[in-house]
């Protein structure tokens, strides 16, 4: 089979690699028919991860059709369409019992990481019965690709971990994918304002098709003294940071208000200043974390009744054989108007 493989920082290429197979009886092996590039791929490529070892094939996320399933996998047969949870959980773990599927003890994000991903024709999914999810009928394929990971992570370490409530004024700072998911699955929680901030003008034009309320240019507007001026002086009730670099997390430090939170959505490969000597006293809250995909049942439900529109974050599409081309694509988003790129098999 072909696959996407990781050679190094800097590395990758799209080769000749052998077919999986099934390894354990709670093995399902997938047949890909889409699949998608994601900024934590670009992180990797950049050496952020260091986790990940030369030779490993990328990818997280995709929808397919089991192709093989392993003696003890219940839910699932051949020939059954499936979407891809971007992590793997094994049900029975004491974080798989309280839904903290991102750290089970024999799963939690590998593929892509720890063990060969998605970008392929093939993958083996662990713990199949537990890290896939049977594709609702007439629903958009490119918009369940969007339920693999950058949703769910939205939702769950941005909006939820961020307690975003109804009426709340909410700044996101970053509109690439996760960050344009944020902004659609916050309104779930009806917030009364919602401000997106980003250095392009076309997301930025883009966010405010998807309901943001409010947008700021870095580097055109002072993004701290706008905020003041919306907030009378407040700062925002949740400050998102959806990029992944110091100075952005700084400004959230800066424009976060008192008894409100910080919510770190970006995959950070540096370290950032921390500035306890002026935030011990505004009894705010930061969280942070990897997405478990425990809201992936609700978000299918609310994709299936039409309440949310993921598809809409899809800018590009390609043949699965064109990745490369892809991830150039992909890696100047800005230069190509890219959000969300989709291959097809």
């Amino acid at each position: 089979m072909k696959a996407l493989v990781y050679k190094g920082p800097g590395q990758k290429d799209w080769i000749e690699k052998e077919k999986p197979g099934i390894e354990k009886p709670t093995d399902v092996i997938v047949r890909i028919t889409k699949t998608t590039i994601c900024g934590t791929d670009l992180h990797i490529l950049k050496g952020d991860v260091p986790a990940v070892t030369p030779g490993r094939t990328l990818g997280h996320e995709g929808v397919g059709v089991v192709e093989e399933v392993g003696a003890a996998v219940a839910n699932f047969k051949p020939g059954d369409p499936v979407l891809i949870s971007c992590v793997t959980s094994c049900g029975k773990c004491a974080n798989c019992k309280r839904q903290l599927y991102a750290h089970c003890s024999d799963g939690g994000w590998i593929l892509g990481h720890m063990i060969d991903g998605t970008q392929a024709e093939y993958v083996r999914i662990p713990h199949g019965d537990n890290s896939l999810y049977p594709l609702p009928a007439g629903v958009d394929e490119d918009a369940l690709v969007m339920l693999s990971d950058i949703l769910p992570t939205g939702l769950e370490i941005g909006v939820q971990y961020g307690n975003v409530k109804p009426g709340d004024t909410i700044a996101i700072i970053g509109a690439g994918p996760v960050g344009m998911s944020v902004l659609l699955t916050s309104q779930f929680y009806s917030p009364g304002r919602i401000v997106m901030i980003d250095m392009d003008p076309a997301r930025l034009e883009l966010a405010k098709q998807f309901g943001a309320t409010d947008t700021l240019q870095v580097g055109v507007d002072d993004v701290v003294e706008r905020i003041m001026e919306m907030t009378d002086g407040l700062g925002v009730d949740v400050a998102i940071e959806a990029v992944g670099v110091p100075a952005t997390f700084d400004t959230c430090q800066k424009i976060v208000s008192a008894g409100g939170a910080i919510a770190n959505v970006g995959v950070h490969g540096k370290p950032v200043e921390l500035h306890i000597e002026e935030l011990w006293i505004k009894n705010i809250n930061i969280s942070m974390g990897l997405v478990s995909t425990n809201t992936t049942p609700m978000l299918l439900k609310t994709l299936n009744a039409g309440k949310v529109d993921p598809a809409r974050l899809v800018t590009h599409r390609f043949k699965l054989d064109d990745i490369l081309d892809a991830y150039e694509v992909f890696g100047n988003a800005a230069r190509e108007k890219a959000m969300k790129v989709i291959l097809n098999a």
